[in-house]
């Protein structure tokens, strides 16, 4: 049986300032802030999650906090831009407008991967591209009706991810022979792969660049999280990924999804999810998502403890 890949499910990055960091993408950028919940691996970090109204694959941004983490220093083998879906040039233009009256320097309108885009960066400097999807974007992606964007110029998930690398060939061939993604332009420089040929919401650009490799911080991009449907697809690319000799964390049951990671030749960060069974999972109402602090089911007897360690998230 052959399974496809349907897109991006989520990207997750480092901030040093969870209050900062809600407040540009759900005030600036009208994101829902879906999910509230800390690092499974380290409690006492926050996870934040913002998304479409319910926070759904492949609309995701997710943020680690790190209070004590240093500035990002930029190079190689990374994952270095993030573009995010807008309806129209239209939408561009009210961006252009929004994100200037906010205090957030853009490009003029220029190209990104091949598409119509402005590109800026949000206050930590992690490297951003609005792009107009032409009505490409997530079939399940839904409005979120108190969002301070307009219904007409919400950002629709993501699109295009930039990752730069030394070894474009090695990284090209994980993507094509062992998750089928098709090729669809090449130059020296960059080559553009996408999971179903056509689709933005599945489109990864990889750069070449030699120099030194990236030293992360705050702003910089942890992993990538590509979807798959169900646990029978997550266990069938487990086995691909071994049988091409990487080394996998693994199934992890992270409750939200299930997923597993590994790193490919250049040192890439890939996590692979299930689409379900989703942020509604813990019994989190639709009307009030993202607006508590919740845990899964086994930390929730550690509440007190793990609540004493984050510093309450302030709105501004």
């Amino acid at each position: 049986m052959m399974y496809k890949i349907p897109g991006h499910h989520h990207i997750s990055m480092i901030t040093k300032d969870a209050s900062q960091n809600n407040h540009f993408y759900r005030k600036i950028l009208g994101l829902r802030r879906a999910k509230i919940t800390v690092n499974q691996d380290d409690t006492s970090m926050y996870h934040l999650f913002f998304g479409d109204k319910t926070g759904s694959p492949g609309t995701e941004l997710s943020f680690f906090e790190i209070p004590m983490v240093g500035r990002t220093y930029r190079g190689t083998n990374a994952i270095t831009r993030i573009g995010l879906l807008v309806p129209t040039v239209d939408s561009l233009i009210y961006w252009q407008q929004r994100l200037e009256d906010f205090g957030v320097e853009t490009s003029h309108i220029t190209k990104f991967a091949n598409h119509t885009s402005i590109l800026f960066e949000d206050p930590e400097g992690l490297r951003l591209a609005l792009i107009v999807s032409n009505g490409k974007k997530v079939d399940h992606w839904e409005t979120w009706e108190k969002s301070e964007v307009p219904a007409e110029h919400q950002i629709q998930g993501m699109g295009a991810v930039e990752i730069t690398v030394r070894r474009l060939d090695k990284l090209a061939n994980t993507l094509t022979d062992i998750f089928g993604y098709v090729e669809v332009s090449r130059t020296e420089e960059e080559a553009v792969f996408q999971s179903i040929e056509g689709e933005l919401f599945g489109e990864i650009v990889v750069k070449y660049l030699e120099g030194e490799s990236e030293r992360p911080g705050r702003g910089s991009v942890h992993h990538l999280a590509i979807r798959v449907k169900n646990d029978e697809e997550l266990e069938h690319w487990e086995r691909q990924i071994r049988a091409r000799g990487f080394q996998s964390s693994g199934i992890v049951d992270r409750f939200y999804f299930k997923s597993l990671y590994f790193r490919e030749s250049n040192g890439i960060l890939f996590e692979i999810a299930t689409d379900g069974p989703g942020f509604m999972a813990d019994g989190d109402d639709i009307e009030t998502l993202g607006e508590k602090l919740v845990l899964p089911p086994f930390l929730e007897s550690r509440r007190a403890e793990i609540e004493a360690k984050l510093k309450p998230i302030v709105e501004y």
